[in-house]
Formats: structure tokens, C-alpha cells, sequence
């Protein structure tokens, strides 16, 4: 028989490593093949693709992300091939199979939990005819028309008996993510997450963990992202793995793990000082600053050793941060929101991501709903709209807050014009995207997508509108942020006239050695015609390089020239090197 394993990925550069664990768990028992499809596929297209396959099997993973497209699939799947058995595994319909089985009939079974030996058992029955289907643990399945689910199976304990699922072969990755596990389980309890039940952490053998690793960065692959719930759980088996990928660094696959901060000790901090920039990004989930609205969601995270933690390691500027907040959390109403926006700003993140809580099926806060009179989406992903602390009125203002972190913090190119507002016409950050948000929606802008440009034009506009002082100044900043994403000519709201001669001298700067010996040495071999590819000369009216280091700092008409320099091996943090230079 012929066996399908498949899904819907959120975005192409995403790959379902469920569907790869049930193969390799699998594969000496049974003809398999997986195909990857994603949202934005057409439905017509999966549709099609699947029955042209001739598959006697059909399994699908489903996420939050693809259930409503998925359940599309299956019903029109069964219309054209009634003959076909149609199994589901994954978290989105773990928590509530018999209900979803008894709306829809197209489907036969479904994998509760934690699927490897789940599936091998009910593969064995529908293939081989080997066993019962009540005797298989973790499956919910239809019987003469009624519905029956069976006890939950346990975990399994030692991971080291679930074969590889990365081989030689990497070719399928290219231009894509990998995603990993050296671990699974929680040690937290966060009342809005799916981790928080299934109690305790179990680990990959390191042996087993090494082995993969030494494939990805043999082959070279760009981006290994750990799906380790907190990666960081047990120090000596994290500080291995790390080690492990410090001592084979290919000098280019980036690794990403989620993190716990508040458990790095010392020891940690000081090997992590020491790694590659690039090498590791960190993301880690900060979610509320507000001690009642942790204690209400049961997570223990102390944000005074977290900052000092967080502080620290960006002080290294190798290791590329993402913390995260989630809006819509018991007891946090929108000006508290904002205070925990402000602490978490304060940190100066690479990425802040303001993301919005969603009632997730089997989680604890979902069954608190009423406690705090939550309104969500009934459709995926479950999204709140308000609740007993926070409008309907205020999510839509805080979505709105979100698009402008997204678009002019996140986006990178408006830095140092952004902090010398804060600086010099705000007491906090919040306060400055709360206004911004309200001018960019007064205006009309939501409704409209903009290419990078405008994205400065409306900054010089909303300044002007405020009637701040030092509008040149801050035109100027912002034609710094705008150089530093790299060579490109200047848009005519930055344009300031060279001197005749101006052209003459850059080439004379670059004909003299000394300059390139100071400046550009790794040049020193170059013609100057070709190190004029690489770099861009601009001139000032005011020393930026002095404001962005001091934003209050009193304009002075002082007039510099600044050297930029994109041929940068490390583009985590900055895109280019700058200098003052005389020309």
C-alpha cells in the first residue's frame, strides 16, 4: 500500500520535521513518500497532486496555521476517493478528536500526542492487518458510524531508539530551514502554551545530537533552528552542543535556540562571549514584566536576572536577540502593556517581536476563559480580540503598534533617527510608536503597502508635523541609517550638494596608501576604481557620528565627510563599517 505523509508548511523555507521523524521511524515497514505543500499553495493544486498519486493512505500534520485548508483537502480527498483512509496527527487535533472526527466525517483516524509508535502500530493494522484498532494506544477512530478514542499512550523515554531523520542527502534543504530537536518536553508550565502538558524534559543522546550536527555543518547548510522548547534546560547538555558547534564552525550555518536567559550562569556567559558572531541567535520569551500576570499564567521568570543577563550578552554583539511580549495576558491591561514594551525596548534587542495571545485548544488558560471573560477567534489560530482588561478598541491599537516595531525597528534603517526622537521628544518608547501608530492610521497609510523609501519620507513627515526643532539634523541621521543598509544612490530628500571637486578627491583619498592602510587595508592590493564599488564617500552637514552617540547633543555646524565600507564579511549587526575621514 501507498502512504502519504504530508502538510501544509507556513512558508516555503519551512519543512515538517513530524513528517520526517514517522518516516525514518518507519521507513523499513512501509512504502512511503513525503510531499510538502504550503498555505499559499492553491487548494486545487494539493488537491490534485495528492490524487494523482494514486495513495491508498493519506496522513496529514496539522498546526494552526493549516487546519482550516487541511480539513478543506480531506473533505474534498474523500469526495473524489471515498476509498481512501485519511489519518491526522498533530497539535492542533490532539485536544479534541472525537468532536472533530464526528463534524467531520471525511476523516478515519487521528493520532493523539506524541506519534511515532502511534503511527507504526496503526500503519501495521491498515497494512498488514496486524492487530485492533482499540487496542492502540493514542488514536482516536470511527467504528460503524460512532467515534472512539483509546487510552493516551505514554512518551516515549529513551529518544535514542527514534532513528536519525537527516541523511547525507541534504539537497531538499537548500535555500530552506532545518529544524531540529535535541530535546523535548518543558520544564515550564505557561498556562497559554501546548508544552505545558506534557510534563518533564527528555533528551536526544549527544552522541546521536553531535552526529547530526557534524552532517549540517558539513554540508553547509544555512540555518539550523533548534525547536527545543528551552534549549538551555540542562547546562551540561546544552554547553556540549554549543561547544560541539563552536569546535566545527564552518564559518557559516547560523544555529538558533530558544532560551531561557535567567538560567545562564557565568560559565555559560563567558564561553558565549568568546563564539563567532553570526554563529548563534537567540530567541527568548520575556512575554510580561508584570509579576501578577506571570503568577497568573504559572510562569517563573525573574526579569531583574533576565535584563542583567540579556544586557550582557548583547554587550558581546555577536549573538543576535530576539525577545518576544505577548499582549492580552490576565491582568495586563493596555497601559501596563506599554510598561512591559518599555522594559523589554530598554534591553535593545536585535528583533522585538509584540505578538498577541492565542487560546490555544487543551491549554490551561483556555479552560480560564470565563475566569477572564475572554473573547477569541473561534477559528484558527484563536486569536483574543479583549478581555476582562484590554478592549477590543485597545487590540486593534496595539495591532497597529505592532506594524510600526515590525516595520521601523524591526526593519532595520531608521536606528539612529528613531532613538534621537525617543531621546529627545519622548519618556518612553511606547509612547513614541502609540503616536507614530496614530499618525501613520490618521493618514491613511495602513491601507496602502509602501516601498523602503517612503518609509523615510513618512518619518521626516511625521516630525515635521510635531514642529520639533533641529529638522535638518534629524534629516541627516535619518540619510546615515538610510547609507548604512548598504550601497545604494539617495533618494532626493537626502540629496545634499557635493562640491565640484568632491568626486576628484574620493580617488585621490583611495590612491594614497596611508589611507588605505588606516582605513581599508584589506584593499591595500586593489585599484581604485574597483574599491569604489565597494565603498561610498558622503558628506555631512552636521557630525552625525558625535549625535548618534550623544542624541541630546546641541547641534554644531560642523561639517564631516564619512566613509562607508560594505565589503563586510558579518552582516548580523551592521552592514557596514564607518569612519570619519578628511578628503
Amino acid at each position: 500500500m501507498k502512504i502519504l505523509l504530508t502538510t501544509l508548511n507556513s512558508k516555503y523555507i519551512h519543512t515538517g520535521l513530524a513528517l520526517r521523524y514517522l518516516y525514518s521511524y518507519c521507513k523499513e515497514d512501509f512504502n512511503m513518500t513525503i510531499e510538502e505543500y504550503t498555505i499559499n499553495h492553491h487548494m486545487d493544486y494539493i488537491l490534485g497532486e495528492i490524487y494523482k498519486g494514486e495513495f491508498d493512505i493519506v496522513c496529514f500534520s496539522c498546526y494552526i496555521w493549516n487546519i482550516s485548508s487541511t480539513l478543506a483537502i480531506v473533505r474534498n480527498l474523500k469526495k473524489v476517493r471515498p476509498e481512501l483512509t485519511i489519518v491526522l496527527g498533530g497539535p492542533e487535533v490532539s485536544f479534541d478528536a472525537v468532536s472533530l472526527m464526528e463534524k467531520e466525517r471525511a476523516i478515519d483516524h487521528i493520532i493523539v500526542g506524541e506519534g511515532e509508535e502511534t503511527f507504526k502500530e496503526l500503519m501495521n493494522l491498515l497494512v498488514n492487518n496486524k492487530g485492533k484498532l482499540k487496542e492502540i494506544k493514542g488514536i482516536t477512530y470511527r467504528e460503524n458510524s460512532q467515534v472512539f478514542k483509546t487510552i493516551d499512550r505514554e512518551l516515549i523515554k529513551d529518544l535514542g531508539t527514534i532513528p536519525p531523520i537527516y541523511t547525507a542527502n541534504l539537497e531538499e534543504y537548500k535555500n530552506k530551514i532545518i529544524y531540529y530537536e535535541s530535546s523535548r518536553g518543558c520544564p515550564h508550565n505557561c498556562r497559554y502554551c501546548l508544552s505545558s502538558t506534557i510534563k518533564g524534559v527528555r533528551f536526544f543522546p549527544l552522541d546521536q545530537v553531535k552526529r547530526d550536527l557534524g552532517l549540517f555543518l558539513e554540508k553547509r547548510v544555512k540555518q539550523v533552528k533548534f525547536v527545543d522548547r528551552t534549549f538551555n534546560v540542562k547546562k551540561s547538555h546544552s554547553l556540549e552542543i554549543m561547544k560541539y558547534i563552536v569546535e566545527h564552525d564552518n564559518g557559516y550555518t547560523n544555529f538558533h535556540f530558544e532560551i531561557t536567559a535567567d538560567l545562564l550562569d557565568d560559565e555559560m556567559l563567558t564561553f558565549l562571549s568568546n563564539v563567532r558572531e553570526g554563529l548563534f541567535q537567540f530567541e527568548i520569551g520575556v512575554q510580561t514584566t508584570y509579576d501578577p500576570t506571570m503568577k497568573s499564567i504559572d510562569r517563573k521568570v525573574d526579569f531583574h536576572i533576565l535584563s542583567k543577563v540579556v544586557r550582557k550578552i548583547g554587550s558581546f554583539r555577536n549573538i543576535h536577540l530576539h525577545l518576544d511580549l505577548i499582549a492580552g495576558l490576565p491582568f495586563e491591561d493596555f497601559k501596563r502593556f506599554k510598561k512591559s514594551f518599555d522594559d523589554v525596548y530598554d534591553l535593545k534587542p536585535e528583533k522585538l517581536q509584540l505578538g498577541f495571545l492565542k487560546l490555544l485548544k487543551g491549554s490551561g488558560i483556555r479552560k480560564d476563559k470565563d475566569l477572564h471573560e475572554y473573547v477569541f477567534k473561534n477559528e484558527p489560530p484563536y486569536e483574543v480580540l479583549e478581555n476582562k482588561y484590554m478592549s477590543y478598541k485597545d487590540v486593534l491599537k496595539l495591532k497597529m503598534i505592532e506594524e510600526m516595531v515590525e516595520l521601523f525597528y524591526n526593519g532595520d534603517g531608521f536606528q539612529h533617527g528613531i532613538n534621537y526622537v525617543i531621546e529627545n521628544f519622548y519618556d518612553n518608547p511606547s509612547d513614541f510608536y502609540h503616536q507614530l501608530a496614530d499618525f501613520w492610521e490618521d493618514k491613511g497609510y495602513h491601507h496602502v503597502s509602501h516601498g523602503k523609501n517612503k518609509y523615510y519620507e513618512i518619518l521626516l513627515t511625521f516630525y515635521k508635523e510635531r514642529n520639533w526643532k533641529n529638522e535638518d539634523v534629524f534629516r541627516e541621521i535619518l540619510k546615515f541609517d538610510y547609507l548604512m543598509q548598504g550601497k545604494t544612490s539617495l533618494p532626493k530628500l537626502f540629496v545634499y550638494t557635493e562640491e565640484k571637486d568632491f568626486q576628484k578627491r574620493r580617488h585621490e583619498f583611495l590612491h594614497e596608501e596611508k589611507n588605505l592602510e588606516k582605513y581599508l587595508s584589506k584593499y591595500k592590493n586593489m585599484a581604485a576604481k574597483e574599491i569604489i564599488k565597494k565603498v561610498h564617500f558622503e558628506k555631512f552637514k552636521y557630525d552625525v557620528l558625535d549625535l548618534i552617540k550623544n542624541p541630546k547633543l546641541e547641534k554644531v555646524e560642523n561639517e564631516i565627510t564619512v566613509l562607508f565600507d560594505y565589503d563586510l564579511e558579518q552582516k548580523v549587526f551592521t552592514k557596514a563599517k564607518y569612519h570619519k575621514v578628511d578628503i
